[in-house]
Order: structure tokens, then sequence, then C-alpha cells
């Protein structure tokens, strides 16, 4: 019986000490992800995004383009075109066929896509992200997969969390951003091209002819 309780203690032992190794370090983790956007100078990808509130359900899919420092430029092409861009300096919001474009400074934008920064690799999510944690109770897309928790800095009033899905090679798959008023947008990625070369006129906007640039609030 001694013999037998032993045996069983240090199996058990082995067991719990295996798992405790191979647990992941949330330090570890972050600081993965920061270094591998921090390196990146430019990304392309393609993109769906997910939105539900306010009584609706709407899912969109496109071509995202990164490039430092702080350009963006969101293709829509499905289920309609649409163009979100930013130089850095202002960003642009266009449907085609419109007879307006909507413009704002950078520094002025509260667009849900602005926690996309983390893809630009200009921050450390232990110092951008509050409470910055696991989130176990969150099936990712993909087995294997990370998913971090936390509360941006500075916008607690409008957003309860956001959800960082990380992959094994430390790249964001997936963002959900859930807001206060109970409404969920998500941004999934996929086929990612890391360090592609991308022309600066490629996040230039020029309103076509007989187009309006208006000021004010922006996004789709």
């Amino acid at each position: 019986m001694i013999k037998k309780f032993i045996a069983l203690y240090v199996s058990l032992f082995v067991v719990v000490s295996t798992a405790y190794a191979a647990a992941p370090d949330l330090q570890t983790v972050a600081k993965a992800v920061d270094e591998h956007y921090n390196r990146l100078r430019s990304l392309q990808a393609e993109f769906t995004e997910i939105y539900r509130g306010a009584g609706m359900d709407r899912t969109e899919s496109g071509t995202l383009w990164l490039k430092k420092p702080g350009k963006m430029r969101w293709e829509y092409r499905s289920p309609r075109d649409k163009l979100f861009l930013s130089d850095g300096k202002d960003a642009w919001f266009y449907v085609p066929g419109d007879k307006q474009v909507r413009k704002t400074p950078v520094r002025k934008l509260e667009d849900l896509r602005s926690p996309l920064g983390f893809l630009l690799g200009k921050t450390r999510l232990e110092k951008e992200l509050q409470g910055l944690g696991f989130a176990p109770d969150i099936v990712p897309l993909e087995q294997g997969n990370l998913v971090l928790r936390g509360v941006p800095r500075g916008m607690a009033d409008r957003i309860t969390q956001i959800l960082l899905e990380v992959t094994a090679e430390n790249r964001i798959r997936r963002i959900q951003i859930d807001d206060v008023d109970g409404s969920m947008t998500e941004y999934r990625f996929a086929q990612p091209k890391e360090d592609v070369a991308i022309a600066d006129t490629l996040f230039r906007f020029t309103p076509p002819p007989g187009v309006e640039s208006i000021e004010g609030e922006i996004g789709p």
C-alpha cells in the first residue's frame, strides 16, 4: 500500500509539475506580442468585421493595409464597397457613389478601429491595457491560441473590455471590442503578409470630382 501511495503521489506530482511548467506566463506572452509588432514596418491581411448591437447583426470583409507610422487602409468589398483610410494625420471614410466623404484629424478620431494601434506596434500591452490577463472562459477561434483580456486606458467610459486572440507565432488573430452599451465589434485577421512593400500613395485620399469633403464624426 505504501509503495502504491508513493507511486500515485509521484505520478500526480509529475502531472501537476508538467502542467505548471506548460502554463503560459502573461508577461512573456505580452512581451512576445509587443516585440513581434514592434519590429514590423508594414502589414497586409484579409479581415472580417462583425458587429452586433442596437438590433443589428452585420458582417463585412475586405483587405487591410498598415504601415508605420500610423497609416491604415481598410478596403471593404463585401457586402458593399467602402473605404476607410488614415495617412497618419487625417482619416477619411468614403462610400463609392456618395456625394460626400467624411474627414477628421486623427487626433480627434474616436473610431473603434483606434485600438488596432496594437497592430501598428506602437504600444505595450501591459501598459496600455488595464487589468491585462488571460481569458480562459473565451473559446479561441483556433486550438492552441491564447486569449487576453483588458480595458484600454482612458476608454473605460466607452469600452468594457478588449479581447486579443494570439497565435503561437505571437500574431494577433482576433480583436473583440465590447462596448458599454452592450454592442460588440470583432475583427478577425487571416492571410497576414508582413513587411510587404506598400506605397504611401495607398494611404492618400483625393475626393472624386463632385464629391464634397465634410468634417465630422467618422466611421462605417
